[in-house]
């Protein structure tokens, strides 16, 4: 079976194509648009679908990054056998979204409610997976003061390494010193034939969460710096120098700092991959006592193991999951179709998001257009998202333009 990932105006040629090749007697090619409105049926019926299972599962929860004015919440349910069954990393196909609220207000209070109706219909989870966003912290607690049954919270390895990480290395002066210099590196850099040793980029949000490149490329460059003597004039390595001033001043520093970072990265990849259970606990344990007695990071590991190998003990045998990350791989492919709009903004497109995760088969694909017909995505859209800048931008536009310049169109 061949499977491919096409857009969706590329859908009827397609469909031509292989009639005309397979001379199928069916004459009918379906619109582009129709085919949108299908796949939103289908993430719209699949959520319809939701319901309570035997087997225990946890949640894994986050909100999407600003899209326009809005955010959307999603709630994935992964059964706790899932990694082990898997024996890796699990995929967005071991995951059911259970859950999809857009909304502009995002605070404790809401997620709390949000989270009470999802869960109404999904059954309560044994343990909630998140970051460690203020907002979702509040909503998570205050939905869990409510409830009969205790729910565990895992916090995501990635955000607590990243959060010890910014904690240890960004008040200090070397930390400053060295980020500055690798921003003026890249400027001295670009656009040269040399611009293939450009640092990598810092993102102004979430930046120690990849900070690790930014280390490796220190390391690397006082390698190549290492030559003693005088180099040839307008050789690499002169420009180089140039375009790095003191940075192997930076060596004690840049060395702790790539030691730390590596050695996260592998502690992140057993837990990622291996789940937590006491073999991973271990390992992890050992990667830890590498670092600094007075290593703010490994303090701050090993207060975490020793929360969630607790909650382990207690919910399963089983390797537990730790990671919120396949939910960022969820938004990083629902981002990708949201791209190619010309306006960026939170539409019903949302509802793609469902759909892509599971690996329903043909009889789950055609239960859940059945049960939700076009009304149904109409009244949902008018529900959850009642404007769109392209809605907006339309009406405006199409407003008649004789008014006096007093008038009032934005309002």
């Amino acid at each position: 079976m061949l499977h491919a990932v096409v857009s969706f105006r590329s859908v009827p040629r397609i469909l031509e194509l292989y009639q005309t090749h397979a001379r199928a007697s069916e004459g009918w090619v379906p619109h582009f648009t129709s085919v949108i409105n299908w796949s939103l049926r289908i993430g719209l019926g699949l959520l319809q679908q939701v319901a309570p299972i035997e087997a225990p599962w946890m949640a894994i929860i986050d909100h999407s990054i600003d899209i326009g004015t809005k955010k959307a919440l999603v709630v994935l349910r992964v059964p706790l056998a899932a990694l082990a069954l898997r024996g890796a990393a699990i995929r967005l196909e071991d995951c059911q979204c259970i859950g999809l609220v857009v909304a502009e207000t995002v605070n404790g209070e809401t997620v709390a409610q949000q989270l009470g109706v999802i869960f109404a219909h999904a059954g309560v989870p044994v343990a909630i997976t998140k970051d460690r966003d203020a907002t979702l912290n509040k909503g998570v607690q205050r939905w869990i003061d409510h409830q009969q049954t205790p729910v565990a919270v895992i916090d995501d390895i990635g955000h607590v390494i990243a959060s010890a990480l910014k904690a240890q290395f960004e008040p200090t002066a070397s930390y400053q010193r060295f980020t500055t210099l690798a921003a003026k590196a890249a400027n001295a850099l670009r656009q040269t034939d040399l611009a293939f040793l450009v640092p990598p980029t810092l993102r102004r949000k979430g930046r120690f969460l990849s900070i690790g490149k930014l280390a490796r490329w220190g390391e690397k460059m006082l390698e190549v710096m290492a030559v003693k003597g005088r180099a040839k004039q307008g050789s690499p390595l002169a420009r180089l120098r140039v375009a790095l001033p003191g940075l192997r001043r930076l060596r004690p520093f840049i060395t702790t700092f790539a030691t730390t970072a590596v050695t996260v990265s592998q502690l992140m990849e057993i837990l990622k991959h291996q789940g937590l259970n006491p073999q991973s606990d271990a390992q992890c344990r050992a990667l830890a006592e590498t670092l600094p007695a007075k290593s703010l990071v490994k303090q701050r590991v090993l207060t975490w193991l020793d929360r969630h190998s607790a909650i382990q003990r207690e919910l399963t045998t089983l390797p537990l999951i730790v990671s919120s990350d396949i939910i960022e791989s969820l938004f990083g492919r629902f981002k990708s179709i949201l791209e190619r709009s010309p306006q960026a903004d939170m539409n019903r497109t949302a509802l793609l998001l469902p759909a892509l995760c599971g690996n329903p088969d043909q009889a789950t694909l055609a239960n859940a257009l059945a049960h939700a017909s076009h009304r149904d995505l109409a009244a949902w859209d008018n529900e959850q998202i009642p404007y769109t800048l392209r809605k907006k931008r339309a009406a405006f536009f199409a407003t008649d333009q004789s008014q006096k310049a007093g008038d009032s169109l934005l309002e």
